[in-house]
């Protein structure tokens, strides 16, 4: 079926049709645009998503990513930062092969559909043009020959009056003879102006307007073919993805089958494991007996070893509670000498790892600048061999204070693991281990060690056996009935339940006197009144020494 044809007066009704066509594409078009903003906003969105759950460097919670769930997770935020890539894959190929292909196409359609239209109206008007043309000789025709009768019949009548002249006969008759040949003229014009209308009336509706019409249809169903085309490819584009979407899908099911409890379960044992023994069972006390006095931090240890043996060699105290009492608030000593054994050992691992990654990095920028002095050298041009000396050097020095660093801290990793002996209290304040700004602070959170009132803490188990203290240093104290002096006020930071022998309980915000200051073991002795007394940890109280009072002590 042909629109030349078939519709052949419906030009006005085509041209409304060929741009309501028109419309459409453009509204496809608006509605693919759309669409590609929804796609960068959905992948913008994600990506802000995946970042914002992924964990910041050098932070606690990076080091929760070991864990095999917290690595799956890790795994699906970057599946999810390719899921967004390929949403915007998506945008990207539907802007390019769609969007931008159909905007050209528009154009070009407008335009052919302009030149179609403008061929139509010119050959419309004209016809009309001829159409009126042909109807002003008709006119012209029938006017003429109205008045060639007129004229025939004024001569008839002039001829049969015998009252006329003879001339004016003969101009009546001339008369009549050019009104005759005048409407002849006009019949010959009509009659060849009207074959030449009916021969371009039939040019124009067979020919001309088919042509027109079919182009016009032509236009339509490309348009209409491309629009379908269009379609197909707003599919495909989705369909393009697919694999690779599907893909990261797989990543997120295999992270997720990746997720091991029972590792998980090991890795809390290291991360939190003391290396403690729990604690033993708690001697029966007998109330029948006098109680003994304690006076100092050593006699609550060996007051229960009194008429027993010594402690064997790596064993723990049976009063010994170290896993309930609060860590030390503050940063900790140099040697982490404030955290249980195993926890100690991971960190100077860490820092002696750390320490020989900076080692390595500065060995290899050494020999990078040594090979580039051996080219200066070589090759004078290239530059100044001297230049280099200065920045060796100040490598040399960092490297020596690197090594040394390292060196210290391999040593307490061994003290750690057993591979040297383990120095008493009293030879590491005889070295000077402990610094003087720890012992004079005793308010300062970070002791350099913190241990139990019975002084059975140790960093290794074979101290224990090494800290022996004379029984009749304890039986001095225990015989001494005179109490000690207050040597400064505290306040408790804290509240502390002292159920240890030898501890007292206090409140948080509590008020009390300080009789005897911290010897470096973390407790310090306090009284409340004169018939309550006895040590707290020195990390839950604020101690205000008076530095007159009688029996404060400085330690160098």
């Amino acid at each position: 079926m042909s629109w030349g044809t078939e519709l052949w007066d419906q030009f006005d009704n085509l041209e409304k049709h060929t741009q309501w066509g028109i419309d459409v594409l453009e509204k496809y078009i608006k509605f693919v645009k759309e669409r590609t903003e929804i796609e960068i906003s959905y992948a913008k969105q994600l990506r802000n998503l995946s970042k914002k759950y992924q964990p910041k460097k050098n932070s606690k919670e990076e080091e929760e990513y070991k864990y095999t769930s917290c690595k799956a997770f890790l795994a699906t935020l970057n599946e999810m930062n390719d899921y967004a890539g390929q949403h915007e894959v998506i945008s990207e190929n539907m802007t390019s092969q769609i969007t931008a292909e159909l905007a050209r196409f528009v154009q070009e359609l407008k335009q052919e559909r302009k030149s179609h239209f403008h061929d139509g109206r010119k050959a419309q008007q004209y016809i009309e043009t001829f159409w009126k043309q042909l109807e002003a000789s008709k006119r012209r025709f029938e006017r003429d020959c109205k008045e060639a009768d007129r004229a025939q019949q004024y001569f008839e009548k002039m001829d049969a009056d015998i009252n006329v002249t003879k001339a004016d006969v003969e101009k009546a008759r001339q008369q009549a003879q050019i009104r005759h040949q005048m409407a002849e003229d006009s019949k010959a014009e009509y009659s060849s102006i009207l074959q030449k209308f009916n021969h371009d009336q039939r040019e124009h509706y067979h020919t001309h307007i088919p042509n027109i019409f079919q182009k016009i249809q032509e236009m339509e169903e490309r348009r209409i073919v491309r629009i379908g085309e269009c379609m197909k490819t707003y599919a495909e584009v989705d369909r393009q993805v697919i694999p690779i979407i599907g893909k990261c899908l797989d990543g997120i099911t295999k992270a997720a089958e990746s997720i091991d409890q029972k590792n998980d379960s090991l890795l809390v044992i290291e991360a939190f494991k003391s290396g403690f023994e729990p604690p033993g069972d708690i001697d029966f006390e007998d109330f029948t007996q006098p109680m003994k006095r304690t006076v100092s931090e050593s006699s609550l240890s060996n007051s229960r070893w009194d008429g027993k043996s010594e402690p064997k060699p790596g064993s723990k105290s049976k009063g010994k509670l170290w896993p309930f009492i609060k860590k030390n608030k503050g940063g900790g000593p140099e040697d982490f000498s404030n955290l249980p054994p195993e926890q100690r050992r991971k960190k100077l691992q860490q820092k002696v790892d750390e320490l020989n990654k900076e080692i390595q990095k500065e060995m290899d920028q050494r020999d990078a600048l040594t090979k580039m002095k051996d080219v200066y050298i070589k090759n004078p041009q290239m530059g100044d061999a001297a230049s280099v000396d200065h920045k060796l050097t100040e490598l040399g020095q960092n490297m020596e204070k690197l090594q040394l660093e390292a060196q210290k801290f391999e040593g307490w990793l061994a003290e750690v693991e057993g591979r040297l002996p383990v120095r008493t209290e009293q030879s590491r304040r005889q070295s000077g281990m402990y610094d003087t700004q720890n012992t004079s602070a005793v308010n300062n959170c970070a002791q350099d060690r913190e241990s139990s009132p019975d002084g059975s803490y140790t960093e290794e188990p074979s101290q224990e056996s090494e800290m022996k203290v004379p029984v009749t240093e304890f039986d001095d104290e225990f015989d001494d009935e005179e109490p000690l002096p207050t040597i400064g006020t505290c306040k408790a930071l804290y509240t502390f339940e002292g159920q240890n022998e030898g501890t007292i309980s206090v409140m948080e915000g509590e008020m009390l006197y300080v009789i005897e200051e911290d010897k470096g073991d973390g407790w310090t002795r306090i009284r409340r009144n004169e018939d309550e007394e006895g040590y707290v940890p020195t990390s839950y109280v604020e101690v205000y020494l008076d530095k007159n009072a009688k029996g404060a002590m400085t330690y160098i």
